[in-house]
């Protein structure tokens, strides 16, 4: 299930922040500067204790943050990341179990693929907002290209994550099968331990300039 509302937002914004974050008292903070930023939406992902807690806190305190879980790998990552209060999720790699409960549960979500196969596993399962993770150790744009060409008329986008940066996105945004990317440039682990709250404005607006550049309304 990929609801048309939430792939709304995340094309809209076409640079989704993913953020492993190691503390909740950091989620308001990190809000607020994505949103100060121009950019509201989030990935917070599950590779620390603290991505529920994050999440949950970000729902309830700055619910016009678009939120979203990733790394979503387990029927208790998604659960979770659910009861937190996540607006859709994300997952590394394609498991049709996880995708059929995130289909059950109702929550919008979105597999990686790397692979045709994947893709057309994919396809079967009603998903055509695909991550194509990692990016750049998969191929990069050449194979997002080489993807599209059988599989473009079904309707099916591309979010590359992995190795995606201010140096190559505006590359990655002039392919028409990229709906939007995921970037973990935007908000590093290390940038929110330091507390850099200022960089990660700065990113998020040097983000949203490349994409006014690049894709002008």
């Amino acid at each position: 299930m990929q609801s048309d509302e939430v792939l709304a937002t995340l094309k809209e914004h076409v640079v989704i922040p993913v953020i492993a974050i190691e503390s909740a008292d950091d989620a308001l903070p990190l809000a607020d500067a994505l949103i100060e930023g121009g950019l509201p939406v989030a990935e917070i992902t599950f590779r620390t204790a603290a991505a529920a807690a994050v999440i949950s806190r970000i729902a309830k305190e700055r619910p016009q943050l678009a939120l979203g879980a990733g790394t979503i790998l387990t029927k208790d990552n998604l659960a979770a990341a659910i009861d937190a209060g996540a607006r859709f999720g994300v997952a590394p790699g394609l498991n049709p179990d996880i995708l059929a409960e995130a289909v059950r549960r109702g929550l919008p979500f979105v597999p990686g693929v790397v692979t045709p196969s994947e893709v057309e596993q994919a396809l079967a399962r009603g998903a055509t907002l695909l991550k194509f993770f990692p990016a750049e150790a998969s191929g990069g744009i050449a194979m997002i290209k080489a993807l599209a060409g059988p599989y473009g008329h079904t309707g099916v986008k591309f979010v590359p994550t992995g190795g995606v940066t201010t140096a190559n996105l505006a590359e990655y945004l002039a392919v028409p099968a990229v709906a939007c990317v995921g970037g973990t440039w935007i908000a590093s682990k290390e940038a929110i331990a330091g507390k850099k709250w200022s960089a990660i404005v700065e990113n998020c607006r040097a983000a949203v300039k490349i994409v006014a550049a690049a894709r002008p309304a």
